[in-house]
């Protein structure tokens, strides 16, 4: 499923082609690039989930303040390690993730089917949740930059 999102990212952010909105034909274009149906149609409800985040108001944010912090549940713990929760705090010192856009990236890992995330992936997921959340465009910049500036300068490898 991961590797689905992956692709839909690289060949869609960037490019002048618009995301098909026909859900049949993006699921024979996948099909046709080698993907199952099965882990297909996780990725397209992974996607409509993170799209369901914008336009929902959850009753852990609202209680949220710029003094409040995260205390990660067990499950949390075991998906992200302690590289991925203190990246996860490194962009929030910086301005790049709210606590609002922070909670949309655990809640997109914790339905991801790996049991544990590497770093570069939650990078991956982080684009994708600051790249669909509106008014997140300048975050959404600063983590590119932040990436590209590896000396490979590959966003994942």
């Amino acid at each position: 499923m991961f590797d689905i999102l992956m692709y839909l990212f690289e060949n869609y952010v960037h490019s002048e082609v618009e995301l098909m909105v026909d859900e049949d034909e993006l699921t024979k274009e996948l099909t046709r690039a080698g993907f199952h149906q099965s882990e297909i149609l996780k990725a397209l409800s992974w996607l409509e989930r993170l799209a369901a985040l914008q336009e929902s108001e959850s009753p852990y944010l609202a209680a949220s303040n710029k003094h409040s912090f995260r205390i990660y549940t067990a499950d949390e713990m075991d998906k992200l390690d302690v590289e991925c929760r203190g990246f996860l705090f490194f962009l929030e010192q910086i301005n790049v993730l709210s606590f609002e856009t922070r909670e949309m990236v655990i809640d997109r890992v914790m339905e991801l089917e790996e049991s544990a995330l590497v770093l570069e992936d939650l990078k991956w997921v982080i684009l994708m949740v600051l790249f669909n959340a509106p008014g997140n465009e300048s975050a959404y910049a600063q983590m590119e930059d932040l990436i590209f500036e590896q000396p490979d300068g590959r966003l994942h490898s």
